[in-house]
């Protein structure tokens, strides 16, 4: 946030104006902020449940039995269904699904549907952050950096959008990516470049690998158990597909960069002065202290370890690694502990650190509430018994299609199911069961259509407003909505055509 003060005096008549009448305000459009488009989406989306007829497949072990669907009539009424929109945002912080009717609700039994846990992490992350800015190591640590690397910026740029890459190829990085936006703003403003090219590192780098995931045990992993068929099977197409769409978005934002350091109005996030405090900030490269100075090695230490911890190693076949299987609580946990601890070596003191604790949850409340409301759209679907319909209609619509055509279509006909489901794994163990045996008939493996899934959940996920990714990344890094769909729609596109071309070719190998 920033505050503008009131000009000393008015400015200058424009030409052609009378200078003794001031020029009548002129109204403009601003585009809604991520919690009105997401409030509008989940009404949408409960609008939408009246229209669409409600459905269920039998499950089996939890997931859908092909052949098996079959209309249902809804034992909730108008005014039920009214209270799960008004429960909505309640649902998707801390619902439960009844294991018996399916109906996630708060305060019931059965499997936990909210996102308590990414809620907290968020929070405990705005903690750590805020701890080690008020230690004035971030800063200090990001201005020696920028002064480091201002000529080789551009590598700079190459290396953490593949590095992110890599995390979303190997291990499906996604809600972890949150804890990296306030390293990555005051880095990239100190290099001269905006608030997009910060957030895009992270969040196009972490994308693109997601979309194109390898052995990532979210994606990959969960689909390939139930297409039936190995995670490995694929993988050669995969990573062929990983390198080049990397390649090319780090292209596109290295291209994106140049340009603004180059001609700055073309900014798609114009400086603010919150902006340029912090580039000034970045300018000032002083001497880091010996407690600054652990307190970065600490930071370092805490992102490492949160890596070190959710990747499976196993599932990567290396043995001389423990996999500790650790997910948001246990993350949560971590970062609480190293806020206390920064704030403790950084020299704040027991009093300084809890206030540092407290601001930094609750400068980064917003972030966590989007989470929350994104959540909710899916309980909202699933208790209405849509989400199997909308499944349904796309089984259909590729049915009875050659192996090239229907390898692009597997993609195409994931999209939409993408945009409702947008967990990864909730969207393979949805929709592999059913679409998997398709490829079969078609004459193409079973892995092909594994691939085409993933890309389809990872390009969608890289702007949907359903994704807590996207829109809490977007509030974290104060980027509105319309301007980062601007600055997406080519690569978009791009990416668009080139993985359909990708998955024809795989059809064409098999």
């Amino acid at each position: 946030m920033t505050l503008q003060s009131a000009p000393a005096s008015p400015p200058p008549a424009r030409a052609g104006t009378d200078s003794g009448a001031p020029d009548a305000p002129r109204r403009r459009l601003r585009f809604p902020s991520a919690f009105t488009v997401l409030i509008a989406v989940t009404v949408a989306v409960w609008a939408l449940t009246f229209v669409i007829p409600a459905g269920r497949y039998d499950t089996k072990n939890g997931s859908p039995v092909p052949g098996t669907y079959h209309p249902v009539e809804l034992t909730t009424g108008f005014w039920e269904r009214l209270k799960d929109l008004f429960l909505a945002p309640v649902n998707g912080l801390y619902g439960v699904t009844d294991t018996g009717t399916g109906l996630t609700a708060p305060g019931g039994t059965g499997a936990f549907a909210g996102a308590a846990g990414v809620f907290l992490f968020i929070l405990a992350v705005g903690a750590f952050i805020t701890v080690t800015m008020r230690t004035g190591a971030l800063t200090a640590g990001v201005a020696r950096l920028a002064q480091r690397l201002h000529h080789r910026r551009t590598l700079l740029l190459v290396v953490l959008l593949t590095v992110f890459s890599l995390g979303g190829t190997t291990y499906g990085m996604a809600e972890e990516t949150l804890g990296f936006y306030g390293l990555m703003i005051p880095l990239m403003l100190g290099l001269g470049y905006d608030r997009m090219v910060a957030a895009t590192v992270v969040m196009v780098g972490a994308g693109v690998g997601t979309l194109a995931s390898t052995v990532n045990p979210f994606a990959t992993g969960v689909a390939s158990d139930s297409a039936g068929i190995g995670t490995g099977d694929g993988i050669v197409l995969r990573l062929v597909m990983w390198a080049c769409l990397t390649a090319l978005a780090a292209a596109y934002v290295v291209r994106y960069a140049r340009r603004v350091t180059e001609d700055p109005s073309r900014s798609l996030t114009p400086l603010t002065e919150d902006d340029l405090r912090i580039k000034a900030e970045g300018s000032d490269a002083t001497k880091l202290t010996s407690r600054q100075r652990a307190v970065l090695c600490l930071f370092a230490a805490t992102f490492l370890f949160m890596i070190f911890a959710v990747v499976p190693w196993s599932d990567l076949h290396v043995t001389f690694l423990p996999t500790l299987g650790w997910y948001f609580p246990e993350l949560a946990a971590l970062f609480i502990v190293a806020a206390v601890a920064a704030g403790l070596v950084g020299g704040l003191g027991e009093k300084g650190t809890v206030n540092a604790v407290t601001a930094g949850a609750g400068d980064f409340i917003g972030a966590a509430m989007i989470v929350m409301l994104a959540r909710g759209v899916t309980v909202i679907m699933n208790n209405a018994s849509v989400t199997d319909t909308v499944l349904d209609a796309l089984q259909s619509a590729v049915a009875d299609t050659s192996s090239g055509v229907f390898a692009v279509l597997m993609f195409l006909v994931n999209l939409p199911l993408a945009f409702f489901v947008p967990s990864s794994s909730g969207h393979a163990a949805l929709a592999m069961p059913i679409l998997a045996p398709l490829a079969d008939f078609a004459g193409v493996s079973r892995a092909l259509v594994v691939t085409a899934y993933q890309s389809a959940s990872g390009w969608v996920n890289l702007v949907t407003p359903t994704s807590a990714v996207v829109m809490g990344g977007l509030a974290l890094a104060e980027i509105r909505y319309d301007r980062y769909l601007r600055f997406m729609a080519p690569l978009m596109g791009a990416l668009l055509v080139a993985v359909a071309g990708f998955l024809a070719l795989g059809a064409a190998m098999r």
